[in-house]
């Protein structure tokens, strides 16, 4: 008999999508990362900035349930073109904004965008990938997907200064564009070969909500998954959002040399995704999650114990938080999926951003808080703390469980229950 051909490791299908994703990306990291200078630039003050991203965690905590819903019954395209539609129209407050109240109601549009988009994106991998080689798929499509990383931030940070915020802006939103008429063309397609899916209805909301909730309560991988990722993402919502400004007003760095610092934080992760996903799949996720907390925590204590006039050590710093992000990114990821039904994927993931944007709804206010009241290098410091002593629980509880044992009971016996 003749021996099957085997499959490629990317379909024509996922490399399309990724394609449109990556244009989708230039624009938003383009923007991403000056955000606090733009409200800066507004005349916002750095508590109205830590109140500002404190706002734009709470509009899509319960979106995000909602999404991966949408996702699970309506199909992963059809999921992210609409969310595509919603994140052009979300470019226009942004450009004709005069006050930071306009980039709320920005944050509030995106965020019906990021609820479609975010919970899809990470299931549609995982769909087309098999469990031996998910890790290295999501490397190879974070890789792709991070190229953006090296274009978006110059890219923005250049035009921002030369031509102001609002021309950036303007040049953002056409890449999204573009990425928004590939995934809807994309959509259509698929709609045409698709099985038909169910409807969306009130019943199938609650029984997917229970089985979820079953597997977050049961004590086991998924709870673990949930406790260890809640620390450390209140953590990061503490000092992140700051720390442009940080570079700008404690390292003495232009608006252009952060730009450039993004982007060689974005380069380091694509440069040490792939070699990530390969390390998940050859001695298991829970390796790859630690050694990335190691480098993410230890940057952040190079970064804020940086001595005056040595401004390349920022670089350095940055690029070593890449690494770390870029290393453990594929791990997370192979995790969550392996350890979730697929029909649930979707579901789990907007849970678990909704889940851990409640716990750390108040950080970012928090952080600026801590940065007026004691030091701008507190936030961080904590932060660098935190990420450090997650290493215990991921060592410890990020086991999944044996091949015989089927990740479909727990579902199946938290809907009946």
């Amino acid at each position: 008999m003749a021996e099957a051909k085997k499959k490629p490791l990317l379909s024509g299908l996922l490399i399309l999508f990724l394609a449109a994703m990556i244009f989708a990306n230039i624009g938003g990291n383009m923007y991403g990362g000056l955000m606090p200078l733009y409200l800066k630039d507004l005349g916002s003050s750095i508590p109205q900035i830590g109140l500002f991203f404190t706002i734009s965690q709470i509009v899509p905590l319960f979106l995000q349930i909602l999404g991966g819903w949408i996702s699970d019954t309506l199909g992963r395209l059809r999921a992210i073109a609409i969310g595509s539609v919603f994140g052009v129209i979300g470019f226009i407050p942004l450009v004709l904004a005069d006050s930071w109240g306009w980039l709320v109601l920005a944050v509030a549009i995106g965020s019906v965008a990021r609820a479609l988009v975010g919970p899809s994106f990470d299931a549609f991998i995982a769909e087309h990938s098999s469990e031996e080689n998910r890790g290295k798929v999501f490397g190879i499509s974070q890789t792709i997907f991070m190229v953006v990383g090296v274009v978006g931030p110059p890219l923005g940070g250049w035009l921002a200064q030369d031509y102001g915020f609002k021309l950036m802006l303007l040049v953002a939103g056409m890449f999204y564009l573009i990425a928004a008429v590939m995934l809807i063309g994309m959509a259509r397609e698929a709609a045409k070969t698709e099985t038909a899916k169910k409807k969306l209805s009130f019943d199938g909301l609650k029984s997917n909500l229970g089985a979820m909730f079953g597997l977050m309560f049961s004590g086991g991988l998924i709870t673990w998954i949930l406790i260890t990722d809640g620390f450390r993402d209140v953590s990061f919502q503490l000092s992140g959002n700051l720390f442009p400004v940080y570079m700008q007003e404690i390292g003495g760095l232009s608006i252009q040399q952060i730009g450039w610092a993004t982007a060689l934080f974005g380069l380091c992760m694509m440069l040490t995704t792939i070699p990530g996903g390969w390390l998940s799949d050859k001695v298991g996720e829970r390796i790859g999650i630690i050694i990335g907390m190691v480098l993410m925590g230890g940057s952040l204590f190079v970064l804020v114990n940086i001595p005056q006039g040595n401004q390349w050590l920022y670089f350095a710093g940055w690029a070593m938080a890449g690494m770390g992000v870029g290393i453990s990114t594929p791990a997370y990821q192979s995790l969550i999926s392996k350890a979730v039904p697929q029909n649930l994927r979707g579901m789990a993931f907007g849970l678990f951003s909704t889940s851990l944007g409640i716990i750390s709804l108040p950080a970012p206010w928090i952080g600026a808080q801590l940065w007026d009241r004691f030091s701008p290098q507190f936030p961080f410091t904590i932060t660098a703390i935190a990420i450090l002593l997650s290493i215990i629980p991921i060592w410890l509880k990020f086991k999944l469980p044996k091949k015989e044992e089927s990740l479909e009971e727990p579902a199946i016996a938290a809907v009946s229950s």
